[in-house]
């Protein structure tokens, strides 16, 4: 316990250090400037029951949205407040109309955890995925809240399961139901007396990609630099994923990529234009194609940098080939499931042991691991010179998402059933 005192203690201190030189650093102070006036503010008036949900990030709450969207339509009399970490997630989707309130959630502690659920007062608590704040928990629990884990998941080497991590286990035990995504989950929960808690949903993931899939809207500028070329979309770019992918398109020109960098930071879409000989960025090539004023020398380009955010989902229908980066650096890849759910092939980096969607998708043939450039090449050279082939892929890969369908359902019928949400 001492240890997780002393890093949130320090961790606040540490983020105020990197704000000198950290836009996201300045956001997170920022964000939680007056944080309590601003909850009290705006819940001061309402007294209709509430549902909080906490994310960590961006990913998270797509993660966390199709329980959000659900339990919006099945208790409309509630209220939704949804918090998040990382100015990633809030910066974001501080508008989304899936929530009535969005906050940064204040710094882990007994008094802050008091005073924000005091404000709050939830009917029921979520927190998606890993987030896991041990006074919040404890409190939450003390006030007799049911708490829910959405799509937890859960690997043999983290904390929970090792000699030092009782305090750990302790936030565990605080939960009132721990959804988990997979088996390897319940079984390690199990194995520290949380088996009664633990109940086996999947993940909520494929229901929102489903979701996103079923409610697809074109993209006329896409459809435009497209053209009837073959396409290769990279999503979730990193710069040590272009620089394995860079000298496939600058030697290709029979096709079209779509480069859709994790960080739109000008720096980072200067660093795509030097790798990639011939780019033009989306907002430009959108606005001159409206005005008719598209030059043969952005018409011809066959690299697109994406240069704004909330496209990607989308961007993989347009795909004969998708790419999703983070393979290639130390905390893998992104999200597999936004371009499989449109029967796409996927290809991915080395470093994939920590998503079991990816050890399930390559076993069911619909994604393609590479080691480096060459390989990524040859991989990619294969799909498009064999129609055959990339059929398959791409239809075991749809097949794969949707057979995974459901994790919504589930936790929503466990609320319903047990009546967590009736007065």
């Amino acid at each position: 316990m001492l240890s997780y005192r002393i890093f949130i203690w320090l961790y606040p201190k540490a983020v105020a250090l990197a704000a000198f030189f950290n836009p996201k650093a300045k956001q997170w102070i920022r964000g939680r400037e007056g944080i309590f006036e601003r909850i009290q503010d705006e819940l001061r008036n309402c007294n209709l029951p509430k549902i909080w949900m906490h994310t960590a990030s961006l990913g998270e709450f797509e993660q966390g949205l199709p329980v959000l969207e659900q339990l919006r339509n099945s208790y409309p009399d509630h209220k939704i407040v949804l918090s998040f970490f990382s100015p990633s997630g809030y910066e974001i989707r501080k508008n989304h109309p899936a929530a009535d309130h969005v906050f940064y959630l204040p710094m882990d502690s007994p008094p802050n955890a008091r005073k924000f659920l005091d404000l709050v007062n939830p009917r029921l608590v979520l927190f998606v995925k890993y987030e896991f704040w041990y006074y919040y928990l404890n409190e939450t629990h003390q006030r007799g809240i049911p708490l829910l884990l959405v799509s937890g998941i859960f690997r043999k080497k983290q904390a929970f399961f090792r000699w030092y991590g009782s305090t750990y286990r302790k936030m565990l035990s605080f939960f009132s139901v721990l959804f988990v995504q997979n088996r390897s989950s319940a079984e390690l929960l199990a194995a520290i007396g949380l088996g009664k808690k633990t109940v086996l949903a999947g993940d909520t993931r494929f229901d929102r990609v489903l979701k996103i899939a079923g409610t697809f809207q074109g993209i006329p500028a896409i459809e435009h630099f497209c053209a009837d070329k073959p396409v290769i979309v990279a999503g979730s770019n990193w710069t040590d994923d272009d620089e394995e992918l860079d000298h496939f398109a600058n030697t290709r020109q029979d096709i079209r990529f779509i480069i859709a960098p994790h960080d739109i930071g000008e720096d980072r879409l200067k660093e795509c234009e030097k790798l990639y000989r011939h780019t033009v960025r989306y907002t430009v090539y959108a606005q001159m194609l409206q005005d008719g004023t598209l030059s043969a020398a952005r018409q011809n380009a066959n690299v697109l940098i994406i240069d704004n955010m909330g496209m990607l989902s989308r961007l993989y229908h347009y795909a004969t080939i998708a790419y999703v980066g983070g393979g290639f650096g130390e905390e893998g890849i992104h999200n597999i499931l936004e371009p499989a759910v449109f029967g796409k092939p996927v290809v991915f980096g080395p470093v994939y042991d920590k998503y079991f969607e990816a050890e399930e998708m390559l076993a069911e043939n619909g994604a393609v691991t590479v080691s480096d450039a060459l390989q990524l090449e040859s991989v990619m050279a294969s799909l498009l010179d064999n129609p055959d082939k990339l059929q398959r892929t791409g239809l075991a890969a749809g097949s794969y998402v949707k057979s995974r369908a459901g994790a919504t359902k589930r936790i929503i019928g466990y609320i319903q059933a047990n009546r967590l949400l009736i007065n």
